[in-house]
């Protein structure tokens, strides 16, 4: 179902932050010294997104995190379609150009909470909270329902690695389930639509069975509680699929507790201004007019808890 909302719009300040060339009086023989000089300052080129509203700010990550190209995830198993017995389901993850349980390069510079078994997995089950996975084959225990899966590769810090290569979104149902088809409509067009829905023990109405071709939004950071130093600058990260976000497309909304902004850029931000006690983070998949995409699967909320250090006891 899509909704309007009327929308607070956030300050958005863009900075671009790029190095000049220097070269002056180069003769011909330096030309080729020129080029290479070029090209190192366009990768230096970084553009910086800072949202402020109500006294907190997002900033994106600047400058960015080392980058994986070549870093894979590649699922064996559950196989996207299957059925698996109720109990403990075996996933099983080929990983290629990229270490799990290393610390990233740049982690001392993040200041940030930070895993300290190193880089891991995250698993996302029906956009319930992650699962850190340290190694690329282990068990989880499933009851019967359907479900829409999200791996992704990660930073020792949590942020994702947003390759396509370094992802992989399936679907799979456990125990006992059936399948109907049944038509839902959109009210702002009238129209219908054939979605199917998964009928199981576990629930009444029955469970939509997401189609993977639909713009997908998942959640990942904030999650859990923050303690002391973790609690100035918090990670906020999520994943796409199938859609891209941009000015005059379509956004993800972030609520945190009443402050809303607009994220018009799959990056990851850091989030600063938040009193201890706890909060909650919604994020939504809106499009250009402020209308929800996929709302039954598109909408998502964290409460976090952010705490002050502990002092030693004497």
């Amino acid at each position: 179902m899509k909704l309007a909302y009327k929308i607070l719009l956030p300050t958005l300040i863009l900075f671009i932050i790029s190095c000049g060339d220097n070269a002056s009086n180069v003769n011909e023989n330096n030309t080729e010294q020129e080029v290479v000089k070029k090209e190192i300052e366009v990768e230096k080129t970084v553009e910086k997104i800072i949202l402020k509203n109500d006294g907190l700010t997002l900033s994106s990550l600047t400058p960015s995190s080392p980058e994986f190209p070549d870093a894979k995830l590649k699922l064996n198993t559950p196989a996207d379609g299957s059925n698996l017995e109720e109990g403990m389901v075996n996933f099983d993850f080929e990983v290629k150009n990229y270490e799990l349980m290393t610390q990233t390069s740049d982690v001392a510079n993040k200041h940030c909470a930070n895993s300290g078994k190193g880089q891991h997995i995250h698993l996302i089950l029906n956009n319930a909270p992650y699962m850190a996975k340290y190694e690329s084959k282990f068990d989880v225990p499933l009851e019967t329902g359907a479900y829409t899966a999200l791996a992704f590769l990660s930073r020792s810090y949590h942020e994702s690695i947003k390759t396509t290569n370094a992802s992989v979104v399936f679907n799979f149902t456990v125990g006992d389930v059936a399948f109907d088809s049944i038509f839902v409509t959109n009210p702002k067009t009238n129209e219908e639509s054939l979605v199917v829905v998964a009928q199981h023990s576990n629930t009444e109405k029955g469970q939509i069975v997401q189609d993977l071709s639909n713009p997908l939004l998942f959640y990942s950071r904030p999650k859990g509680t923050y303690t002391g130093e973790d609690t100035k600058k918090l990670l906020f990260d999520f994943y796409l699929a199938n859609t891209t976000l941009s000015e005059d497309g379509n956004k993800v909304k972030l609520t945190i507790d009443e402050t809303v902004f607009e994220i018009p850029k799959w990056v990851p931000f850091f989030v600063e201004g938040l009193t201890y006690g706890e909060h909650t983070f919604k994020i939504e998949l809106i499009d250009n007019e402020g209308n929800n995409i996929n709302s039954d699967f598109n909408v998502i909320e964290r409460t976090i808890l952010l705490e002050e250090a502990k002092s030693a006891e004497s």
